[in-house]
């Protein structure tokens, strides 16, 4: 059943990380990350952060539900997109480091999810209003992963070799770029916004098997690969604690996010 409101969202993502931690499963790492982001978003709603609380909670809640409905998917013998079967697939095997499995979870939801939910959100003309919005909670998520690489070292220690071998952000070394990421998802959204709802499924097939692709170079990095499995060597194989990790990673605070999305905007 989907869910109808940011408090069903967090009570759903609850379930799901719980459930991840007794089987051992890491799915709960992504769900544990998106339940931080949608708790801030509750507070966003809450505080008159956003310029329309109301359409923000119908954005978040018909977000969420792309991420859930397509677990249960994966879960029952369903079919999900394809970009979230492979995130799905992933967390089933050992390699992937957890940060891979981070950004192969945020590349479905943001790559393909958020420009869905948001034309169904603001349709037609009235999509350009949703922006400011729209560019909020990206920077929500991508805040939030700046603070996660400090606490991933409590269970990753030897995560920082990426930045000594790329010279970059661990995120761009295994070729995810947030900032590519959200123009891309708002690019995808101006597509499907002017289309009716019965005309959109071709171009979201088409767009999922692109983020699909993306997924999986994000796992199979070509040279780096070698690298990744010394860092995946030193990691720990209890889920519950990385969890715990990852769900004491603070938000960042609204007015950061506010001044970083202005800042975007201007320049």
């Amino acid at each position: 059943m989907a869910v109808r409101s940011i408090d069903e969202v967090l009570a759903a993502l609850d379930e799901v990380v719980e459930r991840a931690v007794r089987r051992g499963d890491r799915i709960g790492y992504f769900a544990a990350l998106y339940r931080t982001v949608t708790a801030q978003v509750r507070v966003g709603v809450d505080t008159g952060f956003f310029d329309d609380a109301e359409r923000m909670e119908r954005l978040d809640v018909l977000f969420a539900n792309r991420f859930l409905e397509a677990l249960d998917a994966q879960q029952q013998g369903g079919r999900p997109t394809r970009s979230w079967r492979v995130a799905f697939e992933a967390a089933e095997r050992w390699r992937p480091i957890v940060l891979q499995h981070l950004l192969v979870g945020i590349n479905a939801h943001i790559n393909l999810d958020l420009g869905v939910a948001a034309a169904e959100t603001s349709p037609g003309r009235q999509l350009p209003g949703l922006r400011r919005d729209f560019d909020r909670i990206n920077e929500i998520l991508a805040g939030l992963m700046t603070g996660t690489r400090g606490a991933l070292a409590t269970v990753s220690p030897w995560m920082g070799l990426l930045d000594r071998l790329g010279g970059r952000g661990d995120d761009e070394v295994i070729n995810f770029s947030f900032t590519v990421a959200r123009a891309e998802a708002w690019r995808f959204a101006t597509v499907l916004a002017p289309l009716p709802p019965d005309q959109r499924a071709a171009p979201i097939r088409g767009r999922d098997e692109r983020v699909a692709r993306l997924a999986d170079v994000v796992l199979r990095p070509g040279w780096l690969t070698a690298g990744l499995l010394l860092v995946r060597s030193r990691e720990g194989f209890d889920v519950g604690k990385t969890v715990e990790a990852l769900t004491r990673v603070p938000p960042p605070p609204l007015a950061s996010v506010e001044a970083r999305v202005r800042e975007d905007r201007a320049s």
